[in-house]
């Protein structure tokens, strides 16, 4: 007797015996297989009746289709990474397809396990967030057949389609309108880790806009690990201070490091911009609303989750009809806010 996948719940076997007819039968239904029209009516109505659940995973291994689609993101407390979820479930939900959601809490052995995990459920595409995975996982995804984008970075080597954008020319854009407006002693404050690769990108493009306009040595201050929030701005700004005194200008890897960098500011009697000029990334909420509000690289982060909704759609629908696909390259480019935290307006 086939088994329930929730003990003590109905099988497909009740669901057989109690329409008098085959359990080949009801899953002949249950697919959307041809089976005559009042035979269908009775199963459906006693899988109704019994309150049956099917075995969706069963499903999936004898229609090779389990309808869902893995998507990987590092934190849901996250503005931009929630948006992106949000405009992803947009398309699937249109196409018919669900999503699965891990988090990483920014660790690569944890993406690893996640896809392991999902893998064995056989989803039909996944999304990854960024461009750095471990080689094993890239390896093993390349060769997988699955529909796989890449998300929030232009990886060099991508494993399959990509929807993201360069976090190191976001980095020198905010260095360069800093240097634009006259500052001169310009840190960059971020995290102490390498757990996350886009903030240590966005550091990158800073030394390079430094080395471009010849305005080095670099003052980099790595404070706090990933996810990195208000607090940890706020204490690196007061380690940053110590350091470099004379800073007049601050690069922060996201829009919460700087809310928080502008507050200690606050506290401290630094005038923004007056004494030191602070910009961030994102574009989050709080950088409109804060006080002053604040400069920052704008990303559309719904558009990038619809648009990679449409190439996972789109390819899961070629997989389906054996048909070719070629991979996807969208590089979004990314947009300068310029406000008060810079700029008196």
């Amino acid at each position: 007797m086939a088994k329930s996948p929730y003990p003590g719940a109905p099988t497909m076997d009740d669901v057989a015996r109690a329409a008098h007819v085959s359990k080949m039968t009801v899953s002949r239904a249950l697919r959307g297989n041809r089976v005559a029209p009042e035979t269908e009516a009775r199963i459906r109505a006693e899988i109704e009746r019994l309150h049956y659940v099917p075995h969706a995973a069963a499903g999936a291994l004898a229609s090779h289709r389990s309808g869902f689609v893995a998507v990987i993101v590092p934190s849901i407390d996250n503005a931009n990474f929630a948006e992106t979820v949000r405009g992803l479930e947009t398309v699937l939900h249109d196409a018919k397809l669900e999503l699965l959601l891990g988090i990483t809490d920014y660790h690569i052995h944890r993406e690893d396990e996640l896809i392991q995990t999902m893998l064995r459920h056989r989803p039909e595409g996944i999304m990854l967030t960024g461009g750095v995975h471990s080689r094993a996982l890239s390896e093993r995804l390349a060769g997988s057949a699955i529909p796989v984008v890449e998300t929030w970075d232009l990886p060099e080597q991508p494993i399959d389609h990509v929807v993201g954008f360069s976090n190191r020319t976001a980095g020198a854009i905010m260095t360069e309108h800093l240097a634009g407006i006259g500052r001169r002693r310009i840190a960059f404050l971020g995290g102490a880790s390498p757990r996350d690769p886009r903030g240590d990108s966005r550091k990158r493009g800073y030394r390079d806009a430094l080395d471009r306009l010849g305005l080095g040595p670099p003052r980099i201050l790595r404070h706090g690990l990933p996810p990195l929030s208000m607090h940890h701005g706020a204490e690196g700004l007061a380690h940053l201070i110590e350091r470099w005194p004379d800073t007049d200008a601050l690069v922060c890897a996201s829009d919460p490091i700087a809310f928080g960098a502008i507050t200690e500011c606050q506290r401290r009697g630094i005038g923004v911009p007056e004494i030191i000029a602070v910009g961030g990334f994102g574009d989050f909420e709080i950088a409109r609303c804060a006080h002053p509000s604040i400069t920052t690289i704008a990303v559309d982060a719904a558009k990038i989750g619809k648009l990679a909704g449409e190439v996972l759609r789109d390819g899961i629908r070629a997989r389906r009809e054996s048909r070719e696909y070629s991979s996807v390259y969208y590089d979004m480019k990314t947009t300068l806010i310029v406000r008060p935290s810079t700029v008196i307006q």
